[in-house]
């Protein structure tokens, strides 16, 4: 499986905005600043997130967004979903009947479909609010994608 910038962007934003206040909306070229992530492309992740209901925009000033759901309620999967990062490991194309690259199934197929199976019900099973309480037990700052690293 290939998770894109876009499915890890998504999920990195989430847990930035997660870790405000959830009181006051939070302005994306902050998110931007703090996670080194293009604001326009947190402007097209975040349009794709409201649509699916994950968070609200505030307009005006002061204005940003917050989260509509509770972090606890919020999968990683969700957020990938939302963005429309499919979440799976085969190489076949969504939608089609015959299979991965030849007109049948690959010989490898249902075992990367199993893989894809587990990996879809770990993503599922981590939620953001589990995620804010590693953050917390081990004091790891959330200022920067850069300061997260290893």
């Amino acid at each position: 499986m290939k998770l894109t910038t876009r499915g890890r962007y998504a999920v990195t934003a989430m847990l930035d905005l997660c870790c405000q206040d959830g009181e006051t909306p939070v302005a994306l070229i902050d998110i931007s600043r703090r996670q080194e992530i293009s604001l326009s492309y947190l402007e097209q992740l975040f349009a794709k997130l409201r649509r699916r209901g994950l968070v609200r925009s505030v307009r005006g000033p002061g204005g940003g967004y917050l989260l509509e759901v509770a972090p606890a309620a919020i999968s990683i999967a969700d957020i990938i979903r939302a963005v429309d990062e499919p979440i799976r490991a085969t190489s076949c194309e969504e939608g089609d009947p015959e299979g991965c690259r030849k007109a049948t199934r690959c010989i490898t197929h249902h075992l990367w479909e199993r893989v894809g199976t587990h990996i879809n019900r770990y993503l599922e099973s981590i939620h953001l609010g589990t995620l804010i309480e590693e953050i917390q037990a081990n004091a790891m700052p959330i200022h920067s994608a850069r300061e997260m690293r290893p």
